[in-house]
């Protein structure tokens, strides 16, 4: 009876394997079944402009793209939830090297790309997300640090552009009046600690030194205590909740005359379908120096990688090589996008139309500027996270908190904390 209930189980079995088999197999002379992949986008000028070309990606592959378009701090939450559970279905994602790349590297999540071609890109682009020599991620954007100003504001004021923090805190008083802001960045906790690391090197701090927190030494303090009177006194209603997302539109309808922030936004800013102040109002300039430097931070703000878990790793490098392709990043230079490739910036189209600010910005932050904007980490997040309380301690205050030293220590602890339980306290 067992030897026929065994043989029984096995005919079954061997009869669904068949069926199944014949099922998944197409007739002769039939199409292949489309291929598709699963592709999470930044909500980033780069991104969109993406966006509206994957029509043309379909067309010349015939892969269909699953597309998802996510905040960054969204898609950052998204990526590390379904590759940390085994969930994920992703094949090409974009990438922020400073805040995911030590994480995903140690956890295996980025697929290697040996085979891609980086001849076209500065050498320190592509070592940020090298493991064991072996990149892992194609550089997109390089941003730094400008000062984005209204040149008619100025001219009616007589002001002329900051070239040091006394100039710029003297300026944001002159300009806050009439309903217009005097100056802006962004005061949203976490989201401020990229926009603060330029005034912590130019006052002599540092979030890091040899991976131990030092954003609690006099030097980083005092530049704390400098942004949060800024934007504490000159700044716009709200202004602890804003990111760049929610400063751009009060730059756009001219309730703002200075804003720092990234290079890439430029494009969007006078994008005459959004902003109520012409292209020739908007003036790009460096950021005023510190008392002790003139180093804004220059990064590769976005990336793109493969998941080492795509189920199409082919489809996947079709997609990424097109997506970083030369081609694309002349049209994102066009889009006053500052695109990685060392070519397109030698393009004489390109700098026939190209703000001559980005470009003399560039170069100076080319040669002055800080590679990082924040802890360099793999817990990069809850660094920030601890960093941007203080921040948000500064500006309520004016810069004037009695506790923001104290405040400072303690989320350097925290933060220390951090790197020895990842491992990388102290250097390792």
């Amino acid at each position: 009876m067992k030897r026929f209930l065994v043989l029984l189980l096995a005919l079954t079995v061997s009869g669904a394997l068949f069926a199944g088999g014949r099922s998944q197999s197409a007739p002769s002379g039939a199409p292949a079944p489309a291929r598709e992949i699963r592709v999470l986008l930044a909500n980033h000028p780069y991104g969109e402009l993406l966006r509206a070309e994957i029509p043309d990606f379909e067309r010349q592959t015939g892969i269909r793209v699953i597309l998802e378009s996510l905040q960054e701090a969204q898609l950052t939450q998204k990526l590390t939830t379904e590759f940390a559970t085994g969930s994920s279905t992703v094949d090409v994602f974009m990438s922020r090297p400073l805040q995911e790349t030590l994480l995903f590297n140690k956890n295996g999540w980025y697929a290697p790309l040996d085979a891609y071609d980086f001849s076209d890109y500065p050498a320190n682009t592509v070592d940020i997300g090298r493991k064991d020599g072996r990149p892992y991620v194609v550089p997109l954007v390089t941003e730094w640090q400008v000062l984005y100003y209204r040149k008619d504001l100025f001219d009616r004021a007589g002001l002329k552009v900051p070239a040091d923090f006394t100039e710029l805190e003297n300026a944001a008083r002159v300009l806050n009046t009439g309903g217009v802001a005097g100056f802006g960045s962004r005061g949203a906790g976490a989201a401020a600690v990229t926009q603060l690391s330029s005034y912590v090197y130019n006052y002599g701090g540092n979030y890091l030194d040899n991976n131990v927190a030092v954003f609690d030494t006099a030097d980083a303090v005092e530049a704390i205590r400098y942004y949060g009177r800024l934007l504490g006194s000159y700044g716009p209603q709200g202004v602890t909740s804003m990111s760049w997302e929610a400063l751009m539109p009060v730059f756009q309808a001219g309730r703002l005359a200075m804003w720092t922030d990234a290079s890439v936004f430029y494009g969007q800013i006078i994008d005459p379908t959004k902003t109520q102040i012409p292209a020739a109002d908007v003036g790009v300039a460096k950021l005023p120096s510190g008392p002790k430097g003139d180093s804004p931070f220059i990064v590769v703000s976005w990336a793109m990688g493969i998941s080492s878990k795509s189920r199409d790793q082919d489809s996947a490098m079709k997609f990424l090589t097109w997506a970083t392709s030369k081609e694309l990043a002349l049209k994102g230079m066009a889009a006053n996008i500052t695109m990685a490739r060392n070519s397109v910036w030698d393009d004489p189209q390109v700098k026939a139309v190209m703000n001559p600010g980005l470009v003399e910005t560039r170069v100076h932050a080319s040669q002055n500027g800080y590679p990082y904007d924040r802890p360099f980490m793999s817990s990069v997040g809850k660094a920030r996270d601890l960093i941007g309380e203080v921040i948000i301690e500064s500006i309520n205050t004016r810069g004037a908190s009695n506790r923001l030293q104290a405040m400072a220590t303690e989320r350097a602890a925290g933060v220390n904390d951090l790197l020895k339980a990842d491992g990388e306290y102290g250097g390792r």
